[in-house]
């Protein structure tokens, strides 16, 4: 698989963009690793950088993890149905193009997407894919 400049935003800004995503309250984080699907439904939590590692600190119980940003090549836009459904979700990868982790836009109650996180996305991918435009 081949990563298309246009539709990814450069890795070097996975940082601001979890610092912006922590304000997006609920997300679902979906790690996929040994052939086993880790999921995480809520608020993504804020973080700071320490030990070489960009460090979640969310309420406790509740999601944490330490990740290495310079591992992230790059973040993909996916914007693409599932189960017939909207869907989207920025995809952390690699210098592989190897998924580290996705972070898939929240939905209310009633199962749809919450419009302010899908405004924002469509607005970020579209800034990068104008960036690549123009490149």
């Amino acid at each position: 698989m081949t990563t298309e400049q246009n539709d990814c935003m450069p890795g070097s800004q996975a940082k601001r963009l979890l610092e912006e995503i922590a304000d997006w309250a609920w997300v679902t984080t979906i790690v996929v690793h040994g052939g086993s699907v880790f999921e995480f439904k809520g608020p993504f939590p804020k973080g700071e950088e320490g030990h070489g590692f960009y460090n979640l600190q969310g309420d406790m119980p509740g999601f944490h993890a330490h990740l290495n940003l310079e591992l992230v090549s790059h973040i993909r836009f996916q914007d693409k149905p599932h189960r017939g459904r909207e869907s989207y979700a920025f995809v952390f990868e690699n210098a592989d193009n190897e998924v580290i982790f996705k972070l898939f836009l929240g939905r209310d109650s009633s199962g749809e997407l919450i419009s302010t996180q899908t405004e924002r996305f469509k607005a970020l991918q579209a800034q990068y894919q104008q960036g690549a435009k123009h490149e």
